[in-house]
């Protein structure tokens, strides 16, 4: 199984054009929306279905993994820099995190 990681302090995040393939891919109208607030913030919406969060999507979503597969580097968000980790398909794993730096750890039973 292949699932999407961030590799360096800062923490997981898509490009827009990550986002906008996503959409594309999974068959959704991502719509890229201006905050008049902070114009240099922007955010995306789904129409049938309100907000999209890039944070939301499982790390083991095929669709995730094609993109980032597809568009590389480019596929990074700010401070992220993505990677693919294969890892055993019946490992019952979890992604550890520290200051966004994250890597697949196995869950384990402790006492």
């Amino acid at each position: 199984m292949k699932v999407v990681v961030n590799r360096c302090f800062g923490g997981f995040g898509l490009s827009d054009d990550a986002i906008l393939l996503y959409g594309e891919l999974s068959g959704r109208k991502l719509l890229r929306v201006s905050d008049e607030k902070f114009p240099t913030f922007s955010y995306f919406v789904d129409p049938n279905d309100d907000d999209f969060y890039a944070r939301d999507i499982l790390r083991d979503d095929p669709i995730l993994v094609s993109v980032v597969e597809t568009l590389g580097r480019k596929a990074n968000g700010d401070y992220a820099e993505l990677a693919i980790v294969d890892i055993p398909d019946d490992a019952d794993w979890y992604i550890e995190e520290y200051d966004g730096s994250e890597h697949i750890a196995e869950k384990h039973r402790t006492w």
